[in-house]
C-alpha cells in the first residue's frame, strides 16, 4: 500500500466507482498531499485519531464529469476532499475544521434536519480563502450557525 500521509493511502484518494482512469499526475500528487497534511492529519488528531469517512478525493476530468462535478472543481486539482465523521457528527467534524484548521473552502454539504450529508473541505498551495458554505436546496449559500446542529 502507498501512503501519501500516515493515514491516506493513495488507493483511498483516487478510488472511483467510474471505471475511468483516476491516476493523478505528480502536481495533483503534490496537493493531495498538501491537502492531507494541512487538513486531513490534522483533523484526525481532531477527532481523536478516529477513522474519518473519505467519500471523494482527486478526481481526473472525465472522473469529475462522470459524477456530475463543477468544471472549477477543486477535486480535479486535487486539493479538496469530501468526509463523514466516523465518531460524531458531520456538523461538528465540520465545525472542528471550521474553527481549528486552515483551508481555502468548507462546505456543509446538503443538511437534512441541520445535520449535512457530508463535509467538502478544500485547501490551495496559494491564497486560502477560509470561506464558509452550505448547499442546500441546489444552490450554495454562506454559512449560517442557525442552519447546522
Amino acid at each position: 500500500m502507498i501512503l501519501i500521509t500516515p493515514h491516506l493511502s493513495l488507493a483511498e484518494a483516487t478510488t472511483t466507482s467510474t471505471g475511468f482512469d483516476n491516476t493523478p499526475t505528480p502536481q495533483h500528487l503534490a496537493n493531495i498531499k498538501l491537502l492531507a497534511e494541512k487538513v486531513f492529519e490534522p483533523l484526525r488528531v481532531l477527532v481523536g485519531n478516529k477513522p474519518i469517512k473519505l467519500n471523494s478525493v482527486y478526481r481526473s476530468a472525465k472522473v469529475n464529469k462522470a459524477v456530475g462535478g463543477s468544471t472549477t472543481s477543486q477535486h480535479s486539482k486535487g486539493e479538496a476532499m469530501d468526509l463523514c465523521a466516523t465518531n460524531m457528527t458531520n456538523a461538528k467534524l465540520g465545525r472542528l475544521i471550521m474553527d481549528n484548521l486552515e483551508f481555502d473552502q468548507l462546505i456543509f454539504e446538503m443538511p437534512i434536519n441541520k445535520e449535512p450529508k457530508w463535509i467538502h473541505v478544500s485547501y490551495s498551495s496559494k491564497k486560502n480563502r477560509k470561506q464558509v458554505l452550505i448547499f442546500t436546496n441546489g444552490k450554495y449559500i454562506p454559512f449560517k450557525d442557525s442552519l447546522i446542529h
